[in-house]
């Protein structure tokens, strides 16, 4: 049974509710709409106050749908992508959207941002935002352009297209006077700069020190980050000896703010490569021109990687 235009909820406790929805999180939905929490929980609690129903289950750190809840999700998501498809496409004459590229936040800072400059100066007339979040983003409910994904090669999405493989060495700062090949002892009295993401052992202080034999080595001391491009930061101010990802670190390691340091025996491999990601095949011009930018200077970053191991053998 249908009901009067006027018995309609307004758009706004619609909107709250399906950014939730999207997100299942009020604070992140709030963050979409530069909203406070309190009034994306506001909207949510009008709209259950309108329809007489719980929409959404609230536990300690998580929500959930109820069936109502679920139910109009479904219906309310699809005529809001619908009403922002069109709404887009009118407004496309008035002004340009802006070309969002999500990515992580390490990549963002490390290999993006810094090149980014000399792509805006070269094409004035477009807008590029970018999103960068350790959260997997999808392209689609975010409504984002593309993505820069690192995964290794069987877990890569469909039409993914890899822009470079991960090397990983030392690194640390010329005015440590590391040079030539380390020994336990050159280790053993610096700071070693840790990596406190997801395990993976390629970025793991011990499993390169067990790759080298040197299980026993106690170093001065160890800092550790949770966050990459904050460990690499810290690597440039010469506050100790990091595990590089020589890739995204191309530009301080070719500028002299960070020397890689040669190990007795190789340490654990990366699987891991970056991948571009987009989320419709054929995208609007500006969206392919960022694409193109995006894949030569991964074509050069692969280059610039390959000169650098050809020299170190």
């Amino acid at each position: 049974m249908s009901i009067g235009l006027a018995r309609l909820p307004s758009l706004d406790l619609i909107r709250g509710f399906v950014a939730v929805g999207r997100r299942m999180s009020i604070t992140l939905a709030a963050q979409d709409l530069c909203l406070t929490q309190s009034a994306v929980s506001r909207q949510v609690l009008a709209l259950e106050d309108m329809l007489g129903v719980r929409l959404l289950l609230r536990g300690h750190r998580a929500i959930s749908f109820t069936p109502e809840g679920e139910r109009l999700f479904r219906c309310a998501d699809g005529a809001i992508s619908d009403l922002q498809d069109v709404v887009g496409v009118l407004r496309g004459g008035a002004a340009a959207r802006p070309v969002t590229v999500s990515t992580s936040i390490g990549v963002a800072g490390l290999w993006l941002m810094p090149r980014l400059g000399d792509f805006l100066q070269a094409h004035p007339g477009i807008d590029v935002r970018l999103s960068a979040s350790n959260r997997v983003a999808d392209l689609k409910v975010d409504g984002l352009d593309m993505a820069v994904r690192y995964c290794p090669p069987e877990t890569a999405p469909e039409g993914a297209q890899r822009l470079f493989g991960e090397t990983i060495a030392p690194v640390a700062h010329p005015s440590l006077g590391l040079s030539g090949t380390l020994d336990l002892a050159a280790l053993e009295s610096r700071v070693l700069l840790e990596f406190d993401g997801e395990y993976r052992p390629w970025l793991r202080w011990s499993e390169w020190l067990a790759s080298q034999g040197w299980d026993a080595l106690k170093p001065r001391g160890v800092l550790r980050f949770n966050q990459y491009d904050q460990l690499v930061q810290a690597a440039i101010a010469g506050q100790g000896v990091a595990l590089g990802r020589l890739e995204l670190i191309g530009q301080a390691l070719a500028d002299g703010r960070l020397c890689r340091l040669d190990t007795p025996r190789p340490g654990p491999a990366s699987p891991n490569a970056f991948w571009l990601l987009r989320a419709e095949a054929a995208a609007r011009p500006e969206v392919e021109e960022v694409a193109r930018w995006i894949v030569a200077e991964a074509a050069a970053t692969g280059q610039e990687a390959l000169g650098r191991e050809e020299k170190g053998s």
